[in-house]
């Protein structure tokens, strides 16, 4: 291999090992930011087809119903914690700041935060849905049959 082949093969290499561990990097740093969907009974029992659990200090998404008479408000902050459910199971979930206007018990909501043990979600935003006809895919076939949209009276609707 004459000289001139051989440099520009030293050089074609290093671009591609470069290029190998800056995708790597990218790869990795994303890795730790993604928010992974389960709902209470995935976190409990495991996700249906592989059977993974959540780790306790993992960033994930919790998605369900909120259990009617399970919101608790400390009166001298913005700390309110509640159980969300689907399929019987339960999970609490803690949240420190305001809660969307539509959050009411019995609402789908969804949840991001961090799982701080193994039925306590330490949550940074609550998001909740719409409207009674909007659910998210995966919350509505995880409630499967249980689901059904929250009735109010006309009091409760011009409370708002």
């Amino acid at each position: 291999m004459n000289p001139r082949r051989k440099k520009r093969l030293t050089i074609t290499l290093s671009v591609l090992f470069s290029i190998g561990a800056i995708v790597s990097l990218v790869l990795y740093a994303l890795s730790q930011n993604i928010d992974l969907f389960y709902t209470p009974a995935e976190i409990i029992n495991g996700k249906d087809d592989t059977g993974v659990k959540p780790t306790i200090g993992q960033r994930i998404r919790v998605g369900g119903l909120v259990v009617p008479g399970s919101v608790s408000r400390d009166p001298n902050n913005l700390k309110v914690s509640f159980d969300l459910t689907n399929k019987g199971e339960k999970v609490t979930v803690k949240y420190d700041g305001i809660l969307p206007d539509l959050f009411r018990e019995g609402q789908g909501i969804i949840a991001n935060g961090v799982l701080a043990t193994e039925t306590l979600l330490e949550a940074n935003e609550v998001l909740a849905k719409h409207d009674e006809n909007y659910m998210p895919k995966e919350v509505a076939e995880s409630l499967g049959e249980q689901h059904q949209a929250p009735q109010y009276t006309s009091e409760q609707l011009n409370k708002n």
